[in-house]
C-alpha cells in the first residue's frame, strides 16, 4: 500500500533526515571555521564560535601607559589613562583585577593596589586607571595589570592581513596560495586532455586488446596511491623531475587517469550510436567526430571529473611532501604550509582557523559553481 500514488514511503522521511544530518555535520564545522577566522585570540580562547555574537568574560593581560607619559602633580608623579586604549581600543566592564598572575582577581573595580616597585594603582570598571608615586616612575614599559572583564563581541580582518600580507615567511599564505594553484590547475587539465582521447578510443574505436585495456583501467582504480609513491619518486629522480612542479604534475596525472578514463568512457558510450555513424557516413574522421560531436556532448562528465581532480590535488599533502622537495619554501603548497604553522603557531588558533578557511574557500567556490554537472557526470552510463 505504501507504493500507491499520493502516499510516501516511510523510508522517504528517513532519507530526508539523514540528508539533513549529513548537511549539518558538514556545515557546522565550516561555519565555525569562518566565524573563528574573524575572531581575536582572546575571543577564541574564552568562548566557542557559537557565542561569537554575545559578550564573554575574559582574563586579559594589559599594561598601563609607558613611564615617559607621566606628569608631576604637586609632589606626586602620575600616569592616567584607560587600559583598553592600550589594547587596540577595546572597551569592556572590569569586574576584578590584580597586579600579579597568581592573584588576578585580588581587587575589585575602584580598589587601590600597591605595586612591588612602588606606587599606588587604582582601576575603575570602565578600564580607566590612575598610577601615582612619590618618586619618579622608571622603566621602559608600564606595569602589567591582570583584569577579568566582560568584553563585547569583536571581529577583525587582522588575521587575514597576517597570513596574506605579512612579510613573515612562516605566516604568509599568499605564496603558498599561488604555489597551490600552480600545482592544481595543470594537474587538473593534463589528465582531462589525455583521458578524453583515451575514453573516446575505448568507447568508439575498434582495435585489438581494447577489452584488456578497459579491464586494466578498472584494476588500476583500486591501486593504493601509497604503493606507487616510492617507485615513482625513484623514476622521477633518475630523469630529473623529482624535485619540482613537473614531477608533481606527472604524479597527479598518473594517479588521476584511471578514474578519468573510466568516468569519461561510461559517459561517451552512452551517446547515441546514430550520431556517430551519421558523422562517419558524411566523411568525418575520428578526430573530427571527437572534437565536434563527442567532446561538446561530454562536457558534464568532463566537469564532473574536473571537480574531483581539482579538490583532490588542492587538498593533497602526501604528493606535495614527496615530489615538491624544497628547503627554501619556494614550492610550498597551502596544506604543507598549514602543517608547518601547526608547529610554529600551534597556540594561535585564530591564525590557524584563518589559514584553514583560506585553504578550503577555493574548493568551495569550484564545487558550488560546477555542482550541477556533478550528478549528470556521475550518473553517466547508469541508465539507458
Amino acid at each position: 500500500m505504501n507504493s500507491i500514488a499520493g502516499h510516501k514511503s516511510g523510508l522517504t522521511w528517513a532519507v530526508h533526515i539523514s540528508v539533513l544530518l549529513l548537511v549539518g555535520l558538514w556545515i557546522f564545522p565550516t561555519v565555525g571555521l569562518l566565524v573563528s577566522s574573524f575572531r581575536t585570540a582572546d575571543q577564541i580562547s574564552s568562548s566557542g564560535w557559537w557565542r561569537a555574537m554575545f559578550p564573554t568574560e575574559q582574563n586579559l593581560t594589559l599594561r598601563t601607559a609607558t613611564p615617559d607619559t607621566q606628569v608631576k602633580i604637586g609632589d606626586l608623579y602620575v600616569i592616567e589613562g584607560n587600559l583598553f586604549e592600550v589594547k587596540a581600543g577595546k572597551s569592556a566592564a572590569i569586574s576584578a583585577w590584580g597586579v600579579t598572575s597568581r592573584e588576578i582577581d585580588a581587587y575589585k573595580s575602584g580598589d587601590q593596589a600597591e605595586l612591588r616597585k612602588g606606587g599606588l594603582l587604582t582601576v575603575q570598571s570602565d578600564g580607566s586607571y590612575r598610577l601615582e608615586s612619590d618618586t619618579e616612575i622608571s622603566g621602559k614599559r608600564g606595569p602589567r595589570v591582570f583584569v577579568t572583564a566582560v568584553v563585547p563581541p569583536e571581529f577583525t580582518l587582522k588575521n587575514y592581513e597576517t597570513i596574506l600580507i605579512s612579510g613573515n615567511a612562516t605566516d604568509n599564505m599568499a605564496k603558498a596560495f599561488i604555489n597551490t594553484l600552480t600545482v592544481t590547475i595543470p594537474a587538473t587539465i593534463i589528465p582531462i586532455l589525455i583521458a578524453a582521447f583515451a575514453a573516446y578510443a575505448l568507447a568508439w574505436m575498434e582495435f585489438p586488446g581494447r577489452a584488456l585495456l578497459i579491464a586494466a583501467i578498472v584494476g588500476l582504480l583500486v591501486v593504493p596511491l601509497q604503493l606507487a609513491l616510492i617507485p615513482l619518486l625513484k623514476v622521477h629522480n633518475e630523469i630529473g623531475i623529482g624535485k619540482g612542479y613537473l614531477g608533481a604534475w606527472m604524479a597527479h596525472t598518473g594517479f588521476g587517469l584511471p578514474l578519468a578514463i573510466y568516468l569519461l568512457r561510461n559517459y561517451m558510450i552512452g551517446i547515441p550510436r546514430d550520431i556517430i555513424e551519421n558523422a562517419r557516413v558524411d566523411g568525418a574522421t575520428d578526430f573530427q567526430i571527437f572534437i565536434r560531436i563527442v567532446l561538446p556532448l561530454s562536457f558534464p562528465a568532463l566537469a564532473s571529473f574536473a571537480i574531483f581532480q581539482f579538490l583532490w590535488t588542492w587538498n593533497d599533502l602526501l604528493v606535495a611532501l614527496v615530489f615538491l622537495i624544497d628547503s627554501t619554501g619556494e614550492t610550498t603548497v597551502m596544506t604543507k604550509q598549514i602543517v608547518e604553522m601547526l608547529g610554529t603557531r600551534g597556540g594561535n588558533w585564530e591564525i590557524l582557523a584563518t589559514s584553514a578557511f583560506v585553504s578550503i574557500s577555493v574548493p568551495l567556490v569550484v564545487f558550488f559553481a560546477m555542482q550541477k554537472y556533478l550528478v549528470r557526470g556521475l550518473l553517466a552510463g547508469s541508465v539507458k
